[in-house]
C-alpha cells in the first residue's frame, strides 16, 4: 500500500465558510431503489465549494494555503481576494503560498490565472475548461491532467484532451493556465480491500459467480465463461459498447479518444 506524502499541504483544517454538506446516495435512486450494489458506507466527508467559474474578473488574489480535498484527486488552493472574499480553486503544478493570481481577458500567462481561450497562446497547457461561457469549468480537472491548445479558427479553438480526443471549444470559454497538480496520484497503490471501503466502494462480484436470478451470466454447472456476450445485470451489453447518444454536440468532436491519427 502506498499513500501521498502531502508535502505540498500547508493547512490542515478547511475554511469553514467554504464547506457544504455532502449527501450520500448509498447507490439508491430517488425512489430509494438500489441501482448500484457497489456503493455504500465510507468515511464522512464535507464538500469544499470550488470556484470553477473564476468569474471575479480583474480582482487580484493571493494564495493563502494549499489544502487537501477528500472529494477529488487534485489539491485545492485557498485564495484571498483584495475585496476580502475567499474562494477555493484547483491548485496547478508550481503554485505556492504567496503567489498572485487573477482572472480576466488580458491577464498574465502564468499557472493559476484564468483567461478566455482567445487570449491564450497556442501550445499552452490548460485545465478547468468551460464547455459553455459562464457555466464553469467541466473538462480536465483530475490530478496531473492538462489539455493542449492546438489551434484557433473562426469562433472555435481546437484542444487535445488528456484522452487524445480533439475537440472544438468556443473562444469565449474560460480555461486556467497550467497542469493540475498532484501528478503523483496515479502512482498510489490501494493495497487492501479495507481502504476501498473507507472510500465508499463495496465489494464487487462478477456476473458469472452469481445465480441466474441475479444476473444473466449466472448459473451453470461448475465454472463457466458466461456463454454469451458480456452484459450487465439488466442484460445491456458492456465491455466496449458505445453509450454516447448526444448527437447535438458530435460536430465539436474532431477526433474521438482512442482512435488512430487520421481516423
Amino acid at each position: 500500500m502506498t499513500v501521498s506524502d502531502f508535502s505540498e499541504i500547508t493547512k490542515s483544517r478547511p475554511e469553514r465558510s467554504l464547506l457544504a454538506k455532502r449527501v450520500k446516495s448509498g447507490g439508491r435512486n430517488h425512489f430509494g431503489h438500489a441501482t448500484n450494489c457497489n456503493i455504500g458506507g465510507g468515511v464522512k466527508r464535507r464538500y469544499r465549494i470550488i470556484d470553477f467559474k473564476r468569474d471575479k474578473l480583474n480582482i487580484p488574489a493571493t494564495v493563502a494555503a494549499i489544502e487537501y480535498d477528500p472529494n477529488r484527486s487534485a489539491r485545492i488552493a485557498l485564495l484571498h481576494y483584495m475585496d476580502g472574499e475567499k474562494r477555493y480553486i484547483l491548485a496547478p503544478q508550481g503554485l505556492a503560498v504567496g503567489d498572485k493570481l487573477m482572472s480576466g481577458v488580458e491577464v498574465e500567462i502564468r499557472p493559476g490565472n484564468a483567461l478566455p481561450l482567445k487570449s491564450i497562446p497556442t501550445g499552452q497547457p490548460v485545465h478547468n475548461i468551460e464547455l459553455k461561457r459562464g457555466q464553469g469549468g467541466q473538462l480536465v480537472r483530475s490530478a496531473g491532467d492538462a489539455a493542449q491548445l492546438l489551434a484557433k479558427e473562426g469562433e472555435y479553438a481546437l484542444l487535445r484532451m488528456p484522452s487524445g480526443e480533439l475537440r472544438k471549444i468556443h473562444m469565449e470559454c474560460f480555461a486556467t493556465i497550467g497542469t493540475v497538480g498532484n501528478s503523483e496520484h496515479q502512482n498510489i497503490v490501494i493495497g487492501k480491500a479495507g481502504r476501498n471501503r473507507w472510500k465508499g466502494i463495496r465489494p464487487h462480484n462478477r456476473g458469472v459467480t452469481k445465480n441466474p436470478v441475479d444476473h444473466p451470466m449466472g448459473g451453470g454447472q461448475g465454472k463457466t465463461a458466461g456463454g454469451r456476450h458480456p452484459c450487465n445485470r439488466n442484460g445491456l451489453k458492456t465491455k466496449g459498447l458505445k453509450t454516447r447518444s448526444n448527437k447535438r454536440t458530435d460536430k465539436f468532436i474532431v477526433r474521438r479518444r482512442g482512435s488512430k491519427v487520421g481516423g
